[in-house]
């Protein structure tokens, strides 16, 4: 059998002196003729590979450059060298695959996180996004023990829908039409029903109304996929295809919706910190060095595994909208006019606003709550005795440090009668949503449930200031590579 091989990782931390193991891996650098520096992606750590000189013919030393890959037979020994504990004596090397070192783009220096995203198909390879996927890897995992360890039922919605969950509009259209030729209706409108689906159908931007239909069943579910936004924003925190988290629970208020996503982060954070240590303290003194070249106003006050802990020790914020309204307008910020987006009752409050609650004034994650119903979608449940209107909805937002909201959810609204006139009020076309209005017709109940935009999670837990190096192949206006 060709693949037994031991990774790099098992090596590094079993330390088998005086073991004959085979590896397998990517040079990293190669040195004196003599020593090479192997990565299997296993771990950030590389591998020394003592080469005894005159060993190899001059032929294949050449060959031996960054980013060729190599099959090397050997004993292990205790390193005499510093940073590393042990050593692989080689007794055999083999040559998978060459590397053009003059072509290959990444050379042993420090790359740019520009310059590598043009080349994300090979940024993997780098010690950064080494870290970053393994992480983001943990934490995909820990979400799926989270919710299987309190007995929820993972539910796959589907990617093709014809309903929009946000009422946003902003779709991607799904069509076997032609492009030239479309069949047109009498009144000049896309005769859908020639479509492959025989209606108008789009890339889904939640999976949360179907998600409903499930919980009205097994009491508590929740999917991971991904959605998709025709969102026209080129900033560091939006992407146009993306993966989300969206848990529904039956018989749950927006209390019971607050403490379990709360839980849940924290929940993420610690398996990551428990398991991917050595990952995050190569990202904390990244972060350090970053902060480093920044102006000492503009420094983050914490590390990044110092922000990790915080998070995971202290409970969150709760505060309401209408007070975190009032504390925006008494900021120094507002009154010395430092916000780019006005504040008052009502607004939708920007990532400016957002980040000075968490970052400023509270210094730790936020719960905001009871926004103007105006403002959020037409399923989250009415609040009773509302002052005139300063209607409010049991809506809860998680916001973040460096990132702004990180969750969106609310309790449902569960009463048929005030679900159709919410509809009403916001063009919701009620037909087309039968289905929907089912589990409001037949045997309803208090429900609630909350999405979590999986990319931001992992911009929080590595301190990734661009979502686009946290997702393997970014999706963004005018870009689909790869």
């Amino acid at each position: 059998m060709f693949n037994q091989r031991t990774k790099i990782k098992a090596l590094l931390q079993t330390t088998p002196i005086d073991a004959k193991v085979t590896v397998m891996g990517w040079v990293r650098t190669f040195r004196n003729n003599q020593f090479i520096a192997l990565n299997d992606g296993s771990t950030n750590l590389n591998l020394q590979i003592v080469v005894p000189l005159g060993m190899l013919g001059e032929d294949i030393l050449k060959r031996i450059t960054t980013g060729a890959s190599l099959k090397i037979a050997g004993t292990i020994a205790k390193s005499v060298g510093k940073g590393q504990t042990i050593e692989l004596l080689a007794e055999n090397v083999e040559i998978l695959g060459d590397c053009d070192a003059e072509k290959y783009p990444l050379q042993p220096k420090k790359h740019s996180l520009e310059f590598l995203r043009e080349i994300a198909h090979l940024r993997f390879r780098t010690n950064t996004f080494g870290t970053v996927f393994r992480i983001r890897h943990a934490l995909a995992f820990a979400i799926h023990q989270f919710f299987n360890e309190r007995g929820f039922i993972y539910l796959h919605t589907p990617i093709i829908t014809a309903s929009d969950a946000e009422g946003a509009g902003e779709m991607f259209r799904v069509t076997t039409l032609p492009f030239d030729g479309t069949p047109r209706n009498e009144d000049g409108s896309v005769n859908f029903k020639e479509d492959f689906f025989g209606k108008s159908t789009n890339l889904t931007v939640s999976g949360q109304l179907e998600g409903e239909l499930g919980a009205m069943a097994f009491s508590e579910i929740y999917t991971f996929g991904p959605t998709f936004r025709a969102e026209n924003s080129n900033t560091t925190r939006h992407l146009a295809e993306f993966w989300m988290i969206e848990p529904e629970m039956a018989f749950c208020d927006l209390e019971d919706n607050m403490n379990l996503a709360e839980e849940f982060i924290q929940y993420i954070i610690q398996y990551v910190m428990k398991n991917n240590a050595d990952d995050l303290a190569f990202l904390d003194q990244r972060l350090a060095e970053e902060e480093k070249q920044k102006p000492a106003n503009e420094r983050s006050e914490m590390g990044l595994i110092e922000k990790l802990n915080f998070v995971v020790n202290n409970r969150f914020e709760r505060i309401t909208y209408t007070e975190a309204i009032q504390i925006l307008l008494d900021s120094p910020a507002y009154k010395k006019k430092k916000f780019k987006y006005e504040v008052s009752w009502g607004i939708d409050m920007q990532s400016e606003h957002e980040r000075y609650l968490v970052e400023k004034h509270f210094k730790k994650p936020v719960i905001v709550t009871n926004y103007p119903a105006d403002i959020k979608a037409f399923y989250m449940r009415l609040n009773d005795g509302c002052e005139p209107g300063k209607q409010t909805v049991a809506a809860m937002d998680i916001l973040a440090p460096g990132i702004g909201e990180i969750v969106g959810g609310s309790q449902r609204e569960e009463r048929l009668e005030k679900l159709l006139q919410r509809m009403e009020n916001m063009h919701i076309p009620v037909e087309e949503m039968n289905w929907y209005l089912d589990t409001r017709r037949f045997g309803t109940v208090p429900h609630a449930g909350f999405g979590l935009g999986f990319e931001r999670m992992v911009q929080f837990v590595t301190g990734m200031t661009n979502i686009r190096d946290v997702i393997p192949f970014a999706r963004t206006p005018k870009n689909c590579n790869f």
